[in-house]
């Protein structure tokens, strides 16, 4: 997942792509890290983010408040910035990492979301980080003084 003001990545390696996964991940992954009220997940129409009321994803988000928004059928550009942090995960990350196991693998991925997140220049926020972008936000005044 990424914030799309910020582009502050939250990730976790999963067992499958099911609702129930993509729920976990919702809720204790994303909502338990993120300081700030999410108000969409933005996703593709995958059956994990889609469904009826009782739909483990959806149910996670109404009871977050989380609003749901969709890409267009058959257009992943439509959720640009979600396909390009893949991108980057899987060419800086998982292309050039050796992982002796499962749980090397979990705390390299911890460590290239901490790198993502604090250290590594992103172009779209004028070479800040996600967390400068954080920062300055919350370090804004609540109102303007006269």
């Amino acid at each position: 997942a990424i914030d799309d003001f910020s582009r502050e990545l939250y990730a976790a390696i999963l067992p499958d792509k099911t609702r129930n996964s993509a729920a976990w991940f919702l809720t204790e992954t994303v909502i338990a890290q993120c300081p700030y009220q999410i108000d969409y997940a933005y996703s593709d129409n995958g059956k994990e983010y889609k469904g009826t009321d009782s739909h483990a994803f959806v149910k996670s988000c109404k009871t977050h408040g989380i609003g749901q928004k969709f890409t267009q059928i058959n257009r992943p550009q439509t959720n640009g910035k979600a396909e390009r942090v893949i991108r980057t995960l899987m060419q800086i990350w998982h292309s050039h990492t050796n992982f002796k196991d499962c749980t090397d693998r979990q705390i390299q991925l911890g460590r290239f979301i901490n790198f993502y997140n604090t250290v590594k220049p992103h172009k779209s926020l004028n070479n800040s980080t996600p967390y400068e972008i954080l920062q300055q936000y919350f370090n804004q005044p609540l109102c303007k003084q006269p």
